[in-house]
């Protein structure tokens, strides 16, 4: 099975002064500005980063629930955040760490499946897979 979802962007102009615009096919996100000044300056709109950082939380979340639902476990919550780190160097701009963090609420969930179901979540959630990057995971259980 093979699902495919589909994200645009559009720009104009030069790195500084250009301007973009990004869009999902769900229309979730529709023309939300993004630019240098939205990335390395702090204006409003959005930029890459919290973008790869929303779907990474997202994903995470999603099989953490999944494999906890495998453990016979029921979360009442799941709050994951992702942060991305933007470094640059002499060969440029990479991204070589992510680093997650979740808290969950789950009812009779012992601290040790816990952490073995966020291990495994961290492990093989399908945007975890995508990076080449460091990925590091703080999970606690409320």
């Amino acid at each position: 099975m093979t699902i495919k979802k589909q994200g645009s962007a559009q720009w104009q102009g030069s790195l500084k002064r250009g301007k973009g615009q990004v869009s999902t096919e769900s229309g979730a996100l529709e023309a939300n500005p993004y630019g240098f000044n939205t990335r390395f300056e702090g204006q409003a709109g959005t930029n890459p980063e919290e973008l790869i950082g929303a779907a990474h939380a997202s994903c995470f979340s999603m099989a953490l629930s999944m494999i906890l639902g495998e453990e016979g476990l029921e979360p009442e919550a799941i709050d994951t955040r992702a942060t991305v780190s933007l470094v640059q160097d002499d060969e440029g701009f990479s991204i070589p760490a992510i680093h997650l963090e979740t808290r969950a609420r789950i009812p009779g969930a012992d601290a040790d499946v816990f952490q073995r179901c966020a291990d495994k979540a961290k492990a093989g959630c399908p945007v975890s897979k995508l990076f080449n990057a460091e990925i590091t995971l703080e999970a606690r259980l409320d």
